[in-house]
């Protein structure tokens, strides 16, 4: 596993421009700022419980889908990714009057084609797949939907409908049912879903209680005057939400279908005391009230309007990236790095918990970390320091973990290798974030047998081994046509499927271990460490189980 970031040099070392032939560059603060919006950290993290473990894999077999063999290097290309790819700024984007918001929607359902129900869809969709761009199901998963009785409020509902089959769970405040087949028809198919739907007297007085996210579907842009029972007080409520103190407890997000609902469709929360949603899903084209949002995440959706209707209207609309069904307008919200944190909430770590040996110890921790479909758990971060005591580190990829220590494989003419080679002691740290742990290994270093790394090389896919000739990680190169010609020369060599020779300079260390120490997140950052480091005792070398108890002032 290579190194994603990197800093700006006029020459580029060779393994860095292969990273950059697997995945497309993108800045530090565009992915820290990406990284940000799309996990609100102030949430407090609910520890997915692991299924029950499954056969142990060797972790040689541990690789991501898709890595199972290629005959070509692959070469950088669009993909969805980001949904603010393809995005645009807030000012440049065009904006509808309520009359040209309903012309349209006449043109589109008269000498166009489409129907109530088809349109309902495809809204209902976009405002579904947003939701996933900045809420993840696992902070996110109870959501309610508080639909109205007109399209914005079946909107809501098939919104309600995708999510459940996006793993969230919805439930549905439907206060006053319009008795038409299309809604009807939405009810039906929620219930068949055993979607729950609740009266507003079902609802807790405060709704953070119950949700973590709430769909705002009641008025959309073609309601005039004042909201009515029982809309009103729903409408009240969630303006008072922005307000309420949870405590460690994250806000209840609230994401609004196309205008806010009490907004004016034209000019926005009049009163200053409407809903403050954290996230509007325009549809269609933005209502001019959508100038007045100054929420964090803003997202057009509907991706159904003609040409025809985008020259009548001079509409400028964002490109929607991949096949989304949605994209961002304007820029990622900015953070402050001083405010990100997290709540842990986690089981205890304690020493008679916890078994004798560090290495089994470790086994039950990865074992897990696999069966929660954490991606690529067996990634860790290796610090290295050479003789001029200037450290540095990577992340790799454990290949084996036994009681002789811990292996990966890498290039011998590598800095780390280098570093290696004059000092042989490293760190290695395993950093399991959905089930807030770490374990740390220390311990002497030696390179793996020939024999060995031969067994490895081979086991890995075709396009891996050519990769591995084609790459002398450190050292750089006129430009990364270089590496493409010579991986397509090594390609074409051994097109005829004979064997590939393993590189000299290529091949696996051995960390063994002398310090282990587990770490278990906790609330209020009074966090578990749990030390294992040997001694001798009885003439043999054991292992000895430290409880880190002054990490629990000092660990911030």
């Amino acid at each position: 596993m290579l190194p994603t970031l990197k800093a700006k040099a006029r020459v580029m070392p060779s393994y860095c421009l292969l990273s950059k032939l697997l995945s497309p560059t993108l800045s530090f603060s565009s992915v820290f700022a990406a990284t940000a919006a799309a996990a609100p950290i102030t949430s407090p993290f609910t520890l997915r419980r692991p299924s029950p473990t499954p056969p142990r894999l060797p972790l040689w077999a541990l690789r991501r889908p898709g890595s199972v063999s290629t005959r070509s290097l692959p070469l950088p290309a669009s993909s969805r990714g980001l949904s603010s790819e393809g995005g645009m700024g807030d000012q440049d984007v065009s904006y509808l009057s309520q009359k040209d918001a309903a012309e349209i929607d006449e043109i589109l359902m008269g000498p166009l084609g489409f129907s109530v129900d088809q349109l309902m869809e495809l809204a209902g969709l976009s405002v579904a797949t947003s939701i996933p761009e900045v809420y993840r199901l696992s902070e996110y998963s109870r959501v309610l939907a508080i639909c109205g009785p007109g399209n914005n409020g079946g909107d809501g509902l098939v919104a309600a409908r995708h999510l459940h089959h996006f793993g969230y769970k919805p439930f549905v405040c439907y206060p006053k049912r319009t008795p038409k087949p299309l809604y009807t028809g939405l009810v039906t198919q929620l219930e068949s879903l055993s979607v729950p739907f609740l009266s507003v007297g079902d609802l807790p007085q405060n709704l953070s209680d119950d949700f973590d996210l709430i769909v705002d579907a009641m008025f959309g842009f073609s309601f005039h005057g004042q909201p009515r029972p029982p809309f009103d007080v729903l409408i009240q409520r969630l303006a008072s939400l922005s307000g309420i103190d949870n405590g460690f407890k994250r806000k209840v997000a609230i994401v609004s279908v196309d205008v806010p609902s009490g907004w004016h469709v034209e000019e926005g929360d009049i009163s200053g005391e409407g809903i403050k949603p954290d996230m509007l899903v325009s549809l269609t084209a933005p209502k001019l009230c959508a100038k007045k949002f100054i929420g964090p995440h803003h997202f057009l959706g509907g991706r159904f309007v003609p040409p025809s209707i985008v020259h009548k209207y001079g509409l400028n609309l964002p490109p929607y990236p991949g096949t989304s069904m949605c994209v961002r307008i304007g820029k990622l919200p900015s953070v402050d790095v001083s405010s990100l944190r997290e709540n842990y909430i986690s089981p205890e770590l304690l020493e008679d918990q916890v078994m004798a040996d560090p290495v089994d110890q470790f086994h039950k921790w990865f074992d897990e970390a696999v069966a929660a479909g954490l991606q690529e758990p067996n990634a860790m971060a290796l610090s290295t320091c050479g003789r001029e005591g200037k450290p540095s580190s990577r992340m790799v990829l454990l290949k084996g973990a036994d009681k002789q220590g811990f292996v990966w494989y890498t290039n011998y003419g590598s800095r780390k290798a280098r570093e290696l080679s004059e000092n042989p002691h490293a760190s290695l740290l395993f950093f399991w974030n959905p089930l807030h742990r770490q374990v740390r290994v220390e311990g002497a270093v030696q390179k793996v047998s020939d024999e060995e790394s031969e067994r490895y090389f081979h086991s890995r896919p075709r396009g891996s081994q050519l990769g591995a000739g084609a790459s002398k990680q450190s050292t750089v190169l006129a430009g990364r046509h270089v590496l493409y010609q010579v991986f397509k020369d090594l390609e074409e060599r051994y097109s005829d499927g004979s064997l590939i020779p393993r590189p000299e300079y290529w091949g696996g260390y051995r960390l063994t271990p002398t310090v282990f120490e587990f770490w278990q997140g906790q609330p209020s950052r009074l966090h578990d460490r749990l030390q294992y480091s040997l001694r001798e005792g009885d003439g043999k070398q054991v292992w000895h189980i430290e409880s880190m108890e002054w990490c629990r002032v000092w660990f911030y």
